[in-house]
């Protein structure tokens, strides 16, 4: 067990800040407010402004671009600069965790720990690896939020989905390499069935992530508000043949089609993540896997519960953020699981 706790609090703290982050985020989303900086300047943007001028400078920018002229100048009442700096904030805020705090939370411990020669040559690697992940998503960020400034007010929901799922996939990535510096390597006999189950799951939790962020840029849990069956008793509406022409095009761009298929992706994480808790109970030598079995089945459970009552209330504020929060649980448990699973010794049979 490599007994340097400072680097494992180090990219925990990574872990908390990226949730954060993403959690700030989905609120942005809620309350309309990814599109209202127009622009991102590394220093000047460090703070809202701060003065009367400076805040009439932003609001004039953002009414150049389609929200303002298509959709908030529009409401009732009108759209005044104290509504432009209720969603300045939490576009601000996000944009500063992202940038401003996680950037050097990562960086200057990492040079820190560089330096004084506590990281090993696998995990400096790792490290690496990471710094290039946090620059990725700030390029992904710009890329989605730049597609709701042309034409349509809306950011395209394929590059909201690859903002948010790329999010997860570096919370992943993280946390995996943390763990290596609080739990020993096992000598366990793990059957291969079984950790290539828990691989499927993994990468079917990250494609109903994926599908989450569709369904966030879609609006799509804004229709067929009910469950189990999706509207008028129909397990699959007939408003998915309707909506596009192509197959491919009702899976991923169709509101009816894209619900349809985040709700089966729902329904196979039950299955897989039942199969392998079932299939994991008899393993021995391995003290931490029961806990985060259990971690599991009550991410599961939890978020599972979360989605059906975002639904059917037609996603409201709270829930729609404590479900994208839940996420985190749940990814969390399945990789905290499939690290317990790595054991060096590995057996072709299944558990019984």
């Amino acid at each position: 067990m490599n007994s340097n706790k400072a680097v494992f609090w180090w990219l925990l703290s990574g872990c908390l800040l990226v949730f954060i982050m993403v959690v700030v985020g989905g609120i942005t989303r809620l309350t309309h407010s990814g599109l209202s900086m127009t622009d991102w300047h590394l220093v000047t943007d460090t703070f809202p402004p701060t003065t009367d001028e400076a805040w009439n400078q932003a609001f004039e920018a953002y009414k150049q671009f389609p929200e303002y002229q298509k959709i908030n100048q529009f409401q009732p009442g009108g759209f005044h600069l104290s509504d432009y700096k209720d969603i300045y904030f939490w576009e601000w805020f996000h944009r500063f965790i992202g940038g401003r705090v996680l950037g050097p939370v990562f960086l200057f411990p990492f040079l820190y720990f560089w330096f004084k020669k506590k990281l090993d040559k696998a995990t400096l690697y790792r490290c690496f690896i990471l710094l290039g992940m946090g620059a990725f998503q700030g390029f992904l960020g710009w890329f989605m939020v730049k597609s709701g400034l042309l034409n349509d007010p809306d950011v395209s929901h394929f590059r909201l989905s690859m903002h948010l799922t790329f999010a997860f996939i570096t919370f992943a990535y993280t946390f995996w390499v943390a763990l290596q510096y609080a739990a020993p390597i096992q000598s366990a006999i793990i059957p291969v069935q079984l950790r290539r189950l828990a691989r499927t799951t993994l990468f079917v939790l990250l494609v109903q992530i994926a599908y989450g962020g569709f369904v966030a840029g879609l609006d799509a849990g804004l229709v067929h508000n009910h469950w189990p069956l999706m509207s008028d008793g129909q397990f699959m509406h007939e408003s998915i043949w309707l909506e596009k022409d192509s197959w491919f095009l009702r899976f991923t761009e169709s509101k009816s089609g894209v619900q349809f298929v985040h709700r089966m992706l729902a329904l196979t994480l039950v299955v897989l993540i039942s199969t392998l808790s079932f299939k994991a109970r008899k393993l021995t030598g391995i003290p931490a896997l029961s806990w985060g079995i259990k971690a599991m089945l009550f991410g599961l459970f939890m978020q599972f519960s979360l989605g059906v009552f975002t639904l059917l209330y037609g996603v409201p504020f709270w829930l729609g953020v404590a479900h994208q929060a839940m996420a985190f649980v749940l990814l969390a448990s399945v990789i905290f699981v499939l690290f317990q699973l790595r054991g060096t010794k590995v057996l072709f049979s299944n558990t019984k």
